[in-house]
């Protein structure tokens, strides 16, 4: 009947016990004000005549994509159709130390939750011991006989328990746990990173080629003028002036094919970092370089999307329930702390007798500590968790603001970027015919060389001009992309 007297008791001291280690003096998460607008701003829609030669800008509002599937869920297989560019995709992945090393420290934060979740358990441990002592007995009686005796014993209890009362422990793993989950949505932004790195050294590269080729075929046109010239100074046609300007752009235009070589060397070199290896002899043929080998419509959402889709974001946000939850530990370190520790074992003369049950042994030792002096240093830990949880907050604030106006710019370039491409690629086509009639009129000495030389300078910038904005227009296509949440999946 002793042992059902005890069980109401018991029952009691459990609740009792189970109620304290419900206690949690962390504040409750709040999402901080991110002050963010629920449309994007109107975009300024520009369009470009070919038949007056004119643009017109228009502001437009974004428009609306209720109903599809976020940009975080489209695949950068779907998105890039340049089978070379998915293959260099696949390679960086594989290979990349900043990869490597942001899932190395998923996996070192990762450990560090496991440690601190432990604390919330008992510690026991089982100790098994053999002693034999010998006592010669003639020392102190005389003729007596020494004697030997035996000991065994075998215990198992608990070496530390601490009974979390007011959630230090709990908020602590919970900390422990959060700062895990920031490092993994880190490791997704780093992916993400490389996704649209990947894209555009890859793109500079390709913008290197051809700015190498358009300055080794100018070179050509302008050896050719300058033979011109030169045939005709030594006719006695033109004065040495015209000589000069000939010659002039012919060394323009071989610095230019140096610039560019050196541009590509350098490029390459960039990308194969990000790849992680030497770029492979045999990878498939890359497709044109144009915005058309990019998925076209991307549905940009609503600005509050941004906050469950980009992992920067989230981030952000898990540091701050982890400061958070220290914030509980740090108050909770002002409070009493309850330790247990406890053992139950048996003791015997022989082996056999350590289970019989002839000689058994425990002991229970609860202990409370509670904290009076210690020179400010709770204070001040929890001063510290305080600033840390405001610093983080600003922390966050911020990275929503950076996020926003990446998307915003990227948006503002899809609106006008194929608009400026029209006019560079009309531009050309003009300076093209330009420089054919100035070529034409200085064969038959009605214009000087100079007329020649500036219609040759403008068409060849305004080549450059329409590859720069082709390059431009596809690096925003890929800033929309990586801004929106996208390169998580393949």
């Amino acid at each position: 009947m002793t042992h059902f007297r005890f069980i109401p008791h018991a029952i009691m001291a459990i609740t009792l016990v189970a109620l304290l280690t419900g206690c949690n003096l962390a504040p409750d998460y709040v999402r901080p004000d991110s002050s963010a607008q629920s449309a994007w701003h109107d975009q300024p829609v520009a369009s470009f005549d070919v038949s007056t030669n004119a643009t017109t800008v228009m502001n437009t509002p974004v428009l609306a994509t209720a109903g599809q599937p976020p940009v975080a869920e489209l695949g950068w297989k779907t998105f890039f159709h340049d089978p070379r560019l998915q293959a260099l995709f696949e390679l960086a992945l594989k290979n990349n130390l900043d990869l490597r090393l942001a899932v190395q420290r998923v996996e070192q934060t990762r450990a560090q939750y496991g440690i601190a979740q432990s604390a919330l358990w008992p510690a026991a441990q089982l100790n098994a011991s053999a002693t034999r002592t010998g006592t010669a007995n003639d020392f102190i009686t005389p003729y007596a006989s020494s004697s030997v005796s035996n000991a065994y014993s075998v215990t198992a209890g608990l070496t530390s328990f601490q009974i979390d009362f007011f959630g230090r422990l709990r908020n602590l793993s919970e900390a422990a746990y959060q700062t895990y989950l920031s490092t993994e949505e880190m490791s997704r932004n780093v992916q993400i990173t490389i996704i649209g790195s990947v894209a555009q050294q890859y793109f500079r590269v390709r913008l290197a080629d051809m700015l190498a080729e358009l300055a080794k075929q100018t070179m050509v046109s302008r050896e050719e003028s300058y033979a011109l010239a030169k045939r005709r100074f030594e006719a006695g046609v033109v004065s040495e002036l015209d000589l000069n300007q000939a010659r002039s752009l012919l060394n323009a235009s071989a610095a230019d094919v140096a610039k560019y070589s050196r541009d590509r060397a350098q490029a390459t070199n960039a990308l194969e970092v990000l790849l992680g290896q030497a770029i492979p002899g045999d990878l498939p043929q890359a497709g044109p370089l144009g915005t058309e080998t990019m998925l076209k419509q991307l549905p940009a959402g609503a600005p509050l999307d941004l906050l469950v889709n980009r992992p920067d974001i989230l981030a952000a946000e898990h540091t701050l329930k982890s400061n958070n939850a220290n914030i509980g530990a740090a108050r909770a370190a002002f409070f009493p702390s309850v330790n247990l520790l406890g053992f139950f074992g048996y003791s015997a003369v022989s082996p056999g007798g350590v289970f019989l049950g002839q000689s058994n042994a425990w002991q229970v030792s609860p202990a409370m500590t509670l904290p009076i002096f210690n020179g400010g240093a709770l204070i001040a830990g929890l001063d510290l968790v305080d600033a840390n949880s405001r610093a983080a907050v600003t922390a966050y604030q911020k990275t929503v603001q950076i996020a926003f106006r990446e998307v915003s710019d990227a948006l503002a370039g899809e609106a006008t970027y194929q608009a400026e491409l029209n006019a560079t690629q009309s531009q050309e086509q003009s300076l093209k015919r330009s420089l054919e009639l100035s070529n034409l009129r200085y064969s038959r000495g009605v214009d000087s060389y100079l007329q020649v030389q500036i219609a040759q300078i403008n068409y060849y910038l305004a080549r450059q001009a329409a590859l720069l904005t082709t390059f431009n227009a596809m690096v925003n296509r890929v800033q929309l992309y990586t801004a929106l949440g996208g390169g998580l999946k393949p």
